[in-house]
């Protein structure tokens, strides 16, 4: 993740450098053992409905990113990645790991969605 100027947000906080801060930081406080989907992820960013834009900016993360991009899925729990490929059985692998279960490449949300009000404290 980038270090962006706090000035440079409060000054256009819909710059592209802006937005992606804001969703690092969001998802950078997913805990262990919570999925998040796109689209809420996008919300909790203050990003609105970006769910499309979130998938994309996190497909570019750079290898070895210490964020948990594994825990992001996609709407109603399903795993959006496929299982074939390497990024696919990675997320899988951690998540189980975290102990989410995965059940015909989804993840129960009631059970394991993060829900920020919730598991704050």
């Amino acid at each position: 993740m980038s270090p962006t100027n706090d000035m440079d947000i409060k000054q256009d906080p819909d710059s592209p450098s802006a937005r992606r801060e804001a969703l690092y930081l969001t998802l950078a406080q997913v805990p262990p053992g919570r999925v998040v989907s796109y689209g809420q992820l996008a919300q909790l960013a203050g990003l609105g409905r970006a769910a499309r834009w979130v998938g994309r900016v996190l497909g570019q993360l750079p290898q070895g990113s210490a964020l948990p991009w594994h825990r992001v899925i996609a709407a109603g729990g399903r795993l959006s990645l496929p299982a074939g490929s390497p990024s696919g059985a990675e997320q899988r692998a951690r998540l189980r790991a975290e102990g989410v279960l995965i059940q015909h490449d989804r993840v129960d949300i009631r059970r394991h969605g993060w829900r920020p009000m919730e598991h704050s404290g």
